[in-house]
């Protein structure tokens, strides 16, 4: 009778302990995968985006200067200054 009743109380608590082990165990392989390096085909990606944002900031910022070389606000000599230094960042 002592038998079942230890068997009775110590398979559930025992069952429990692994059952935290495992999920605590996957925690960490999740862990691990989700702050793994980000890959080259994928920073290759992210790079392109953040070129092509790039060149239409500074294709924006040549067609500011020119509408205000157009407008009479800015000199030839200023507007030259102004996109030579766009281009050469």
């Amino acid at each position: 009778m002592e038998k079942i009743i230890f068997f009775a109380l110590a398979v559930p608590i025992l069952g429990f302990v692994f059952y935290l082990g495992g999920s605590a165990i996957m925690k960490g392989f999740k862990a691990k995968v989700d702050n793994r390096p980000v890959k080259s085909e994928e920073k290759d990606e992210s790079e392109t985006q953040v070129s092509q944002t790039n060149s239409n900031d500074l294709s924006n910022e040549i067609s500011k200067l020119n509408e205000l070389h157009k407008s009479g606000v800015l000199t030839q000599e200023e507007f030259e200054k102004a996109k030579s230094k766009l281009l050469n960042n």
